[in-house]
This record gives C-alpha cells, sequence and structure tokens, in this order.
C-alpha cells in the first residue's frame, strides 16, 4: 500500500499532481483545508492485501497539520487520523453500535423520531419484525433491504442529467462527481442548462475552472440534447435549472430531457426535505425515468426521515453528500450503514416520541 500526501492550492491542482505521481488507480483517502489557504489531501494506491502498522505510522506522521500547531492538537490529529485510515483503507465498518434488542415499538419511535413517513415506518417495522432477527439494527437492516438499493455511480455512462428542485444541490454534486472522473483520468464537460437562474452558470463555471474541465452554456433542450449526444470518452454532466418533478407542467418540460437515450438521469433531492415531500419528489422522479438517486445535506440535518422516504421509492441510492465541498466527495449507504445511522443517531431533546 502506498500512501503520499500532496499540498497544492486548490483542489484541481491536488489532483493534478495525485493522478501525475500516482497513476489513474490512486484514491483519495482524506483532505484537509490549510489555514492560511489551500489544500492538503492524502492518497493511497493499492498494492498490498493489507495495510501495515508501519504504512499507517507514516501516513499518520504525514498528515501533521500544514501550519503549526499546539503539540496536543497534533497528537490528537495523528491519532484520529491513524484510526480513521485503518477503517478506511481495509474497508473496515465504523465501529458498531452497541447491541440493542429488537422491539417494535421502540423502533415506530426511532423512525418516527427521524419524521419518516408513518406510512412507511409502519411497514419497515412491520417487515423487521418479521425478520425474527433480534437485533434492532440488524432487523431495521433487513427490511431495509426489501426496499431499497444501492447503486454508486461506478462506470459512469458517458452523459448524465441531474434533475431534481431548486436549492437541492445538484451544482455542488455535479462538482463532485465531475473531481471523481478526473481522479479516474476522464475528460469532463460540465454542461449549464439553468441560464436564468441568477449566478448559477457563473457558480458552474467557477467549479469546472477549479478543477480543469471544460463548461458549456445549453440555453434549449436541442442544445442540451448536443452536448450529451458527444461522442468519445468524454463524461457530460448536465446540471439542469430546478423544478417541481410533481408538477404536470414541469414534468412535461422536463420529460424529453429525462429520456435522452445517451444520458442517465439521476436525481438530487435534499435531506433538509420534508419525509413526505421527499417522498413524493422521489416518486415523481422515479415516473420520469430516473434510476439513481442522490441524497445531499447530510451534514446539516438531524433527522434522516427524507433520506429514509427518498431511497424506498423504487430508484437505488447512488450516493449522500456530508459536505457542500467538492473535496468532501461523495459516499455509499447500504440499508446495513443507513440502519446503523438511523438506530445510532442522536437526536436531541426527548424526541424519540410521536412527531410534533
Amino acid at each position: 500500500m502506498q500512501l503520499r500526501t500532496f499540498i497544492a492550492n486548490d483542489m484541481r491542482e491536488a489532483l493534478g499532481q495525485v493522478r501525475r505521481e500516482m497513476g489513474p488507480d490512486a484514491v483519495i483517502v482524506a483532505s484537509q483545508r490549510a489555514k492560511g489557504g489551500g489544500i492538503m489531501v492524502r492518497a493511497a494506491l493499492d498494492g498490498a492485501t493489507e495495510v501495515t502498522e508501519e504504512e499507517v505510522t507514516l501516513a499518520a506522521a504525514d498528515a501533521a497539520p500544514v501550519e503549526s500547531a499546539p503539540a496536543d492538537a497534533s497528537s490528537d490529529f495523528a491519532q484520529n487520523y491513524h484510526e480513521g485510515l485503518i477503517r478506511r483503507l481495509r474497508s473496515e465498518p465504523e465501529p458498531s453500535l452497541p447491541a440493542k434488542s429488537f422491539n417494535r415499538a421502540e423502533l415506530l419511535a426511532i423512525l418516527r423520531s427521524h419524521r419518516a413517513p408513518e406510512t412507511l415506518a409502519h411497514q419497515l417495522a412491520e417487515a423487521a419484525e418479521k425478520s425474527g432477527l433480534s437485533d434492532m439494527t440488524l432487523a431495521l437492516a433487513s427490511a431495509l433491504d426489501r426496499r431499497m438499493q444501492s447503486a454508486p455511480l461506478v462506470g459512469i455512462a458517458q452523459s448524465l442529467l441531474l434533475l431534481g428542485p431548486s436549492g437541492v444541490g445538484k451544482t455542488a454534486v455535479a462538482a463532485k462527481i465531475a473531481a471523481h472522473a478526473r481522479l479516474a483520468g476522464r475528460e469532463v464537460t460540465l454542461v449549464a442548462a439553468d441560464t436564468a437562474g441568477a449566478g448559477a452558470v457563473a457558480r458552474l463555471e467557477a467549479f469546472a475552472e477549479h478543477l480543469g474541465v471544460e463548461s458549456v452554456k445549453a440555453e434549449t433542450a436541442e442544445a442540451v440534447a448536443e452536448a450529451v449526444a458527444a461522442e468519445g470518452d468524454t463524461l457530460t454532466i448536465v446540471d439542469t435549472a430546478g423544478f417541481d418533478p410533481r408538477n404536470p407542467r414541469a414534468r412535461t418540460a422536463y420529460a424529453a430531457l429525462a429520456s435522452l437515450e445517451c444520458a442517465e438521469a439521476v436525481g438530487v433531492i435534499s435531506a433538509t426535505t420534508d419525509a413526505e415531500e421527499a417522498s413524493e419528489i422521489a416518486s415523481a422522479l422515479v415516473s420520469l425515468g430516473v434510476g439513481r438517486i442522490i441524497v445531499t445535506g447530510l451534514d446539516v440535518t438531524r433527522r434522516m426521515g427524507a433520506l429514509l422516504a427518498s431511497a424506498t421509492q423504487g430508484a437505488s441510492l447512488a450516493h449522500v453528500t456530508r459536505s457542500p465541498f467538492v473535496s468532501g466527495g461523495l459516499e455509499t449507504l447500504t440499508p446495513l450503514s443507513l440502519s446503523r445511522m438511523l438506530i445510532g443517531a442522536n437526536t436531541g431533546n426527548a424526541d424519540r416520541g410521536s412527531p410534533q
């Protein structure tokens, strides 16, 4: 296992260093912004089946803050990075939760505390009970496994069309996908289809410049179709204008885009959305042809009802995001990891009962 640390002015420069010095198979395992500006990225290249203690020690030493810090802060950072690095590179799960015996009433209370839709909460509780598993986390994971699928954007199609309401983070998601593709050695074109939104084009162009990729504007549906039909290995990511997929007129306007044969339609929904609304939006996106959903904003919400609802309406859960920054990347959840998140979340206060 080869571990390297790179310091650069921005993520674009850092990705270029990783690509040049470690090749297309390198994986970013951590990133950190320096206090005085710039970014520090740690990358791994898997050349062995197991991470050695020597490699981890070297990586932890390599991970010292870019600027000087008090000795105790440096020690804490190195220790936390040391432990997290072992888990990531060995693909070990996060520390498991204490065993909790299955109790249907308690599970319903937990799901309600996350503001999960009532019908969905009862369906999951019933399926968990029928699983016959005595552990609460495993029983819920079994129930979720019947309702959701994980399908990360691996081997991405030639073109992606990001669809969803306004303000859910489609532009940031486009940049995150572009960063992953660039790291894998693919050329990327970002297409701004939201040419009327205030600052929408400028923001996408800023991301494109940051990542060193091309950006173009597509003011009509015909221009979008032409952009996604381009030949070659370039990944085209279309950032569309926000719309409500439940609105019949809006659905008609976007149906032609969603049905483009050379592009995969991917839905984007925010975890801060009301869970009932998220359920309806996800279902409407599926009816438009969306096969995968990305849920954003897990860093700014404690209640996961919208995530749960979005992941169980027929579309596969591709990724979730926990950061508005491109360097935050895209995460993948399985039924088991989602169950752990729901069971282990601290929603605060006496908030375990029925919704207010």
